[in-house]
């Protein structure tokens, strides 16, 4: 599969500055811009963290829930408008605890995010950089994740992975 010049994957550890730095790369390109967001408010502090998401972006975005159907969302998006995907990892860790083919999932992914022609940023969590799990679930996770990082990096044209709200660029020069 060829690189996708309009693809960027974004990655780095908890509140590292990710997700605040890949709205800004999306919102350097001309709004309406879409947002898939992949989280289930399940609980009271996930909820806050959306809302702090919500509220930073503004009204500008239209936000589409894909806790599950993340390639169908894309699918969905408006081919022509910038898209934001916020995170991969979390709808990685939503289709492992439902049973999914997470194989059969990243071909799906990669296979959407290759034909998207409009500026495209994924964001994703790197947690392959830590002590190795306790539990088999959990290496699991982190097994499944490290792979669709390099599935996804392999078609994106950039890459960059944000330290302490620094962006490193990985791949392709100046991100966007």
């Amino acid at each position: 599969m060829s690189t996708n010049p309009n693809l960027a994957l974004v990655l780095g550890g908890a509140r590292s500055g990710k997700s605040a730095y890949a709205e800004r790369l999306i919102a350097a390109h001309p709004g309406p811009w879409i947002y898939i967001a992949t989280a289930e408010m399940l609980d009271d502090e996930m909820r806050a963290r959306v809302t702090a998401h919500r509220l930073r972006r503004g009204e500008n975005w239209r936000t589409i829930e894909a806790a599950q159907a993340l390639v169908e969302a894309i699918g969905e998006a408006p081919s022509d408008r910038p898209l934001l995907i916020d995170c991969l990892t979390l709808w990685l860790s939503n289709r492992l605890l439902g049973g999914a083919d997470l194989s059969s999932d990243r071909a799906a992914l990669v296979h959407a995010l290759s034909s998207r022609v409009a500026p495209t940023v994924a964001v994703s969590s790197e947690v392959g950089l830590s002590i190795v799990p306790d539990n088999a679930l959990a290496r699991s996770f982190r097994d499944a994740a490290g792979e669709l990082h390099q599935a996804v990096s392999r078609i994106a044209g950039r890459v960059a992975l944000v330290v302490a709200g620094n962006p490193l660029i990985v791949k392709g020069g100046s991100i966007m």
